[in-house]
């Protein structure tokens, strides 16, 4: 992700997109097609990289165009990306029975560059829109010192990072927490992440009015909030349904805590603060899920997964205070 940064600054965000487009496309027909551990892993690296640089690259041309149209439309793109999650794991599942594994993340490999051949020529052909400040230089704010700015950056990150701890955690334990404390089935288990991913969608497709109503800060504020009122429901309730509730107000609360994290990040420091951002943010993702297994083995899942609860409210106080600090 770092690196990518890097790369969208020297050869511009468009192209560096369908460049990572094609290597994800590419990588995902690979895992079968290995016979070792070792290669599997190689391969496997192969394809975190491109899912990375894909995810810098792409939330770098966001930023340009929320900019560019002075509106904040950031969460619609990662609605986008949550529905297309939900859409994937259903169809997925659904494929998985009629085909082979090679023959299934070969369809998908197709299907990814064919994405990619349409929404790339649109991409090479047109240049990232010039923000307003930009086309009149005269009308450009004064820039931040640099030292300001990075904290700034790390403060988005930190909040982009407990953001993904509570949906890694979810996505990882949720459903768990519901069979094994709950006395769920396995298929009323199932529909716990089902609610939460669901509310998130709508949250983040509904996040452009909620930020022109409320602004950025206390969008944050308000969904940190509610996400920590919403998991200590969900992970205490003595009912099933009472969990299911207090998941998807999660969702809710947490929806758009990381599109605004990233897009601030991205309008202070380009596309290195997106990477920034993004790097904290999916290593709050990569820790979510074992840290609950080690709290897990040493309290209770239900205990465990009040830290999502505690790294909402987290986010919340950080973002209040980095802007009474910021001043505005």
């Amino acid at each position: 992700m770092v690196l990518t940064g890097r790369l969208c600054r020297r050869y511009g965000n468009h192209r560096v997109t369908v460049v990572c487009a094609v290597a994800l496309s590419l990588s995902v027909a690979l895992p079968p097609l290995t016979r070792s551990a070792l290669a599997l892993g190689l391969v496997l690296l192969v394809f975190g990289a491109a899912y990375g640089g894909i995810n810098v690259a792409f939330n770098s041309a966001a930023v340009d165009l929320v900019t560019a149209l002075r509106r904040p439309v950031m969460p619609s793109f990662h609605a986008a990306f949550s529905l297309g999650g939900m859409i994937g794991a259903g169809l997925g599942g659904l494929v998985a029975h009629a085909l082979s594994p090679t023959r299934h993340l070969l369809l998908l490999t197709v299907a990814g560059l064919l994405v990619t051949a349409v929404a790339g020529r649109t991409l090479l052909r047109c240049e990232p829109p010039a923000p307003p400040e930009r086309r009149r230089p005269e009308a450009s704010a004064p820039r931040r010192p640099h030292r300001r700015t990075r904290g700034l950056v790390l403060v988005f990150g930190l909040i982009a990072g407990c953001t993904a701890y509570g949906e890694g955690a979810l996505a990882d334990w949720g459903a768990l927490h519901l069979e094994q404390d709950l006395d769920a089935s396995p298929g009323a288990a199932a529909v716990g992440y089902s609610c939460f991913a669901l509310a998130m969608t709508v949250g983040r497709l509904t996040g452009t009015t909620l930020l022109e109503r409320l602004g950025r800060t206390r969008t944050v504020v308000v969904g940190g909030t509610t996400a920590a009122a919403g998991m200590l429901l969900g992970s205490l309730a003595p009912s099933l349904w009472a969990a299911l509730l207090g998941y998807a107000v999660t969702g809710i609360g947490l929806a758009n805590l990381f599109p605004v994290a990233v897009e601030r990040a991205g309008a202070l420091a380009g596309p290195g603060g997106v990477a920034t951002a993004s790097t904290l943010g999916y290593g709050g993702m990569l820790l979510g899920p074992p840290a609950i297994g080690f709290m897990a083995d040493w309290f209770s899942l239900p205990t465990a997964l009040t830290s999502v609860a505690v790294l909402a409210g987290v986010a919340a106080v950080v973002c209040l205070a980095a802007h009474r600090a910021a001043g505005r």
